[in-house]
Parts: structure tokens; sequence; C-alpha cells
């Protein structure tokens, strides 16, 4: 994605051209200003909007610029996740299977089982797990409780054992 392009800018543009094109393409597409639009032309306008605020929020800051400006001279385009999104700070690159870190120098990409799990352990669906796994055992507690007080009531000063041991003297004695 060419943000100078999407602001109707060019390389050499200053911080305040690039607010005053921002502005302008910001009042045309906000999504407020089409709520009341068809489906098609809104969702176009949001599209629109966001990558504005993204080439924004991009060429307003000069280190993110300078970057950006590096990645486009090497002829590296970013098709992984996209600069900036989910606020990391490195990009990666599906046709050379490389991530890019903030400043450019690339590094084959390699993920540990360690870094998998760390992030799974941050995730929602642990979270979700948990919970649920949590419920579970709370279930089973509270269902070993009631039966050992229901045992306790129904026989009154015999264990579970003793009650086991009668029933098969009981056994026994029916064969004999």
């Amino acid at each position: 994605m060419d943000y100078y392009k999407i602001l109707g800018l060019t390389t050499n543009a200053t911080k305040d051209e690039i607010k005053e094109a921002f502005r302008t393409i910001a009042k045309q597409f906000h999504p407020d200003k089409h709520s009341a639009s068809p489906k098609s032309v809104r969702d176009g306008a949001t599209l629109k909007f966001k990558q504005a605020s993204e080439a924004y929020e991009v060429l307003v800051d000069d280190h993110k610029r300078k970057h950006y400006n590096n990645n486009i001279r090497s002829n590296r385009t970013n098709q992984g996740y996209g600069y900036g999104n989910y606020g990391y700070e490195y990009t990666y690159d599906n046709r050379t299977k490389r991530n890019y870190d903030y400043y450019g120098s690339s590094r084959k990409a390699s993920v540990s089982r360690a870094q998998i799990a760390l992030g799974y352990i941050n995730s929602r669906a642990f979270l979700l797990h948990l919970v649920f796994a949590g419920a579970i055992l709370s279930g089973l507690a509270v269902v070993e409780i009631g039966r050992d007080k229901i045992w306790k009531m129904q026989n009154s000063g015999k264990s579970f054992e003793e009650a086991m041991e009668s029933i098969q003297k009981t056994k026994v004695n029916e064969k004999e």
C-alpha cells in the first residue's frame, strides 16, 4: 500500500501538507458522514478512511516515515501483517518468509515452542479454557461433597468401606 498515493502526496511532502491531505480525506470519507448511505458506499468510505488514517500515522511520525521510505527504496513490499497493525514493531513478508524489524533489517522467521506456548497462555482462548476447567472441577467438588453428606445422612455411624464389607458378607451368606 502506497501511503503517499493514498493521501495524494509526493515523497517530499511536509508535515503540514500531510496533515492537510489527511484532513481533506477524513472529511470526505469519515464513517459518521456516511452513516445513512447504502452499505457498499459506507464500507468503501470506511476502508478509505482507515487507509488514510494508517498513512497519516506513518507519514507524520519522522521515525516511522524514514522506515517506510527505506522499505519503498529497497522494494520490500509488505504482504504480511501490515505496518503498524496490532502494535508490532516488525513486519513479515510472505514472499521471502522473513521478518523485518522496526529498522528494516531482516532475519529468518522462526518461532520457538516457548513463544507459541506464551502466545497461547496470553490469549483469550486460554482464559476461556481455564474458566471452563475451573467450572468443571468446582462442579465435581460439589458433587463429591454432596455425595459424602448424603451418605452420612443415610448411613449414620458406618463408613463406605464398612458398608461394602457388610454387603460382601451378605452375598457370601446367600450363596451358602
